[in-house]
């Protein structure tokens, strides 16, 4: 140490009589004051004019992220040439000012001098400047005078367009820039694997560096292979990251800390933590990256204890955590029972400072969300200082995931009033809240923008599309985006067979299923569930027994609860009460609550109080505080006739304090929703809509129509519970519709909980007077009622 600084004290010492001298000891120079001593050296021996001094000092002040100091050099200077200008932009762009980076390029194009324009390095710095910024306008402007410029050619730019493209979401445009390219180097592919992987086109990533390794392109370097394990690790193909692990030993990369870094990562999310372990000891000199690289891998492996311990390793080392560190930390991947934790690493990210950063608040208001501390979460978005576009997808995500439906609408359309450009994530996420809402026309709306934005070429927004429109009950629009989609993933085709299920469409739903086994898509856990359902909701019995054996016969697949609860529903709903029940005698250990709720419900439709007794009697004991049972103990009883049971089912409820979830129906009108309860008199047209009820009520008497009022309480008068029925959300949200509507309109209601007996039968009673077809979609299935006929042939 003494001697380095007995050469740095002689070096500032020393007085530099040449150019070449000085532009050596400004190589050399290890200090920001030195370089200050040597400025003054510059100025004094009249180097001020000397282009090569000028910019060799510039170019070191932006080393030592002197940006102030470097851009009043510059402009001091008289007549800069172009590398000089080229210096100012990457040093501005690499120093976290990219703004001032296209500021100074603007400024230089303003300038008429042949000499300052632009070159293909000039390009390729200013357009990374770009893509930080995030600017979509600036960078079409920058490519156009790419293009203008004669320089589509090159490499350097052809790399910085691509990761641009990917940066500003507009994944078409990176493709594009990427096939057009007459000649591609490794650099250039690395690029485009990179950013594929970040755009969740993971297969894509990899079919990239498939073809590199088959020699049909660059030979694969170290940057491809850290390029694309992300990618595999996120498909969790643990086949495939076994070969690239042997590829790194094979062409000599596996001694390099970012290659093992991530294999850790791979390793990890592929589940196997003991190999990410193993590969970690094996790192002689462990960066930071490395140590948050196995403290995410414990995290998601629930490892939470090992994952604090090496946080504490770190800490107790000296070394500077980061907010990936802290990011990697938050067990947003299970994050049940950690609220403490996620409390205390919150406290720590603000002594610490990082929770200003904008990664670090993001994971905190994700994974409050996940826990459904929906206030600790807005709390934590709006105390954030930076909202990026990942933290407002992160806040709608939050509240679609827990039901906050209308929450996430707001937000989504505070976003756009903010002038953020939404990415696919922010389009799945809105899309699942219209699907949740039922919002058609904000959904026609989020479609609209999905084209402007061409968002429609990515798998998990037009997947998300498929969803939504079949949740809103255009099933024909879902199939017709289905078929336009060149490339289905598994989920595209789960989607579709389970938009088939919720209308009803069995037939349609088995066919599609033999499609997907035939195209070579390979079959998921929710293929199973998908199709099961589709098969429960159309009274497919034989068919859904062959789908559940073959399951585990023929794929591989051991039934969860949820596939034996659609085998019980299956059996259930056809009648097959006792074949139900010895399918339940046969599932190994506690069948579970939803088994039981669903076998309930097979004993509502067929009127069997005994088997509804010994299913309300383990879910009473398992789940006692979920009112839904008590309610339909409650009505099977009285569809026995039996009052007492009825009775005595509903004050034990009372007892412990239930209450049923208030029912409500929504109907849009012209692009706006309207909400309607039970014996609603809120609506400004109320008077209006129950003359309109009195009027059907009528007209369905005279077709035959007796209201089923056996679930009603039975201490009333029958005239009584009449008008306790005819007033339901449902018919209210129904007459409504007819009022405001023209005769031949189609009407769409979206009920909260299952539709009731009575709404049911007077709903195709409504469809036969009225000659309208109405969609409902209640909380199981959507019905659709046809001059007097529904598509649910009354199986619900």
């Amino acid at each position: 140490m003494a001697a380095a600084g007995a050469v740095t004290t002689a070096a500032a010492s020393y007085v530099p009589r040449t150019r070449d001298s000085l532009l050596h000891l400004l190589s050399k120079a290890a200090t920001l004051s030195h370089l200050t001593e040597l400025h003054a050296q510059l100025l004094h021996n009249g180097f001020q004019s000397d282009i090569a001094t000028t910019t060799k000092l510039t170019h070191r002040l932006f080393d030592f992220s002197a940006v102030h100091h470097a851009r009043s050099l510059f402009f001091s200077f008289p007549e800069p040439d172009r590398f000089l200008c080229n210096v100012l932009v990457k040093g501005l762009a690499s120093n976290e000012s990219p703004r001032s980076a296209i500021a100074a390029f603007k400024r230089l194009r303003e300038r008429k001098s042949i000499d300052l324009g632009p070159d293909n390095f000039t390009y390729a710095f200013v357009i990374p400047a770009a893509a930080s910024v995030g600017d979509v306008k600036v960078g079409f402007s920058l490519h156009g005078q790419v293009i203008v410029g004669g320089f589509c050619s090159d490499l350097f730019i052809g790399s910085a367009l691509i990761d641009l493209y990917f940066k500003l979401g507009r994944d078409d445009m990176a493709r594009k820039v990427f096939d057009e390219m007459p000649e591609r180097d490794a650099v250039l592919c690395n690029t485009m694997v990179s950013g594929l992987g970040r755009s969740s086109h993971f297969e894509d990533s990899i079919g990239i560096f498939r073809r590199m390794v088959s020699g049909d392109g660059p030979k694969v370097d170290c940057t491809t292979v850290i390029s694309v394990l992300p990618a595999v690790a996120e498909l969790q193909d643990m086949r495939l990251g076994l070969e690239l692990h042997c590829l790194a030993i094979k062409i000599g990369f596996y001694s390099h800390v970012s290659v093992l870094t991530g294999l850790i990562s791979l390793y990890s999310k592929c589940g196997d933590i003991g190999s990410a372990n193993l590969l970690f000891g094996q790192i002689g000199r462990r960066d930071l990256i490395s140590c948050n690289a196995m403290i995410a891998g414990f995290t998601c492996n629930d490892e939470t204890e090992s994952a604090l311990k090496l946080f504490r390793e770190l800490l107790q080392s000296g070394e500077k955590v980061n907010p990936s560190t802290i990011v990697g930390l938050i067990p947003v991947h299970s994050p049940f029972g950690h609220l403490l934790l996620t409390n205390c690493i919150h406290d720590f990210s603000i002594k610490s400072g990082m929770v200003s950063h904008p990664s670090v608040s993001t994971a905190l208001t994700t994974i409050y969300s996940r826990l459904n501390e929906m206030d600790s979460a807005r709390r934590t978005f709006d105390e954030s200082s930076e909202k990026t576009l990942a933290s407002w997808n992160a806040m709608i995500s939050g509240y679609a995931q827990n039901g906050l439906t209308e929450a996430a609408v707001s937000l989504f359309q505070e976003m756009q009033m903010s002038n953020v450009s939404p990415n696919p994530v922010t389009i799945t996420s809105i899309l699942s809240a219209c699907a949740q809402l039922g919002a058609l026309s904000l959904g026609q709306w989020v479609h609209g923008l999905i084209k402007s934005n061409k968002f429609d070429s990515n798998i998990y927004v037009s997947t998300a599309l498929i969803d939504m429109y079949a949740k809103c009950g255009s099933i024909v629009e879902a199939r017709r985006l289905f078929d336009s989609i060149p490339n289905k993933n598994d989920v595209t085709w789960n989607a579709m067979i389970s938009g088939y299920g919720l209308h009803g469409h069995g037939q349609e739903a088995l066919k599609l299923f033999h499609e997907m086994v035939s195209s070579g898509t390979p079959l998921t856990r929710i293929t199973f569930l998908s199709i099961l359902h589709a098969c429960s909701h159309s009274g497919l019995v034989k068919e859904g027994e062959q789908i559940f054996k073959s399951m585990k016969r023929d794929h591989g697949f051991e039934p969860i609860s949820e596939h034996n609860a659609c085998m019980v529903d299956i059996l259930g709903r056809a009648g097959k009460l006792k074949e139900a029940l010895d399918f339940i005698e046969g599932i190994p250990g506690d069948p579970g609550t939803p088994i039981w709720s669903t076998l309930l419900g097979a004993c509502m439709v067929h009127k069997d109080t005994n088997v509804a007794r010994m299913a309300s009697e383990k879910l009473f004991e398992s789940d006692p505080g979920n009112m839904g049972y008590y309610v339909l103990m409650s009505n099977i009883y009285s569809s026995d006739k039996n009052y007492p049971g009825a009775a005595f089912v509903r004050q034990v409820a009372k007892k412990r304090n239930l209450s049923k979830t208030p029912g409500c129906t929504l109907i849009e009108i012209h692009q706006k929703p309207h909400v309607f309860k039970a014996g609603d008199w809120s609506h400004p047209l109320s008077r209006a809509i129950y003359a309109e009820l009195e009027r059907l009520n009528g007209k369905m008497k005279e077709a035959g129509y007796q209201a089923e009022t056996m679930t009603s309480l039975h201490d009333v008068e029958e005239e009584e519970k009449e008008l306790m029925v005819h007033v339901h959300s449902e018919k209210l949200a129904i007459a409504f519709g007819l009022l405001s509507t023209e005769p031949g309109t189609e009407i769409r209601i979206f009920k909260n909980l299952r539709i009731c007996l009575d709404c049911h039968t007077a709903s195709k009673y409504i469809s036969r007077v009225t000659q309208r077809v109405i969609v409902a979609r209640d909380a199981n299935r959507f019905h659709r009622f046809e001059d007097g006929v529904c598509s649910c042939g009354d199986y619900w």
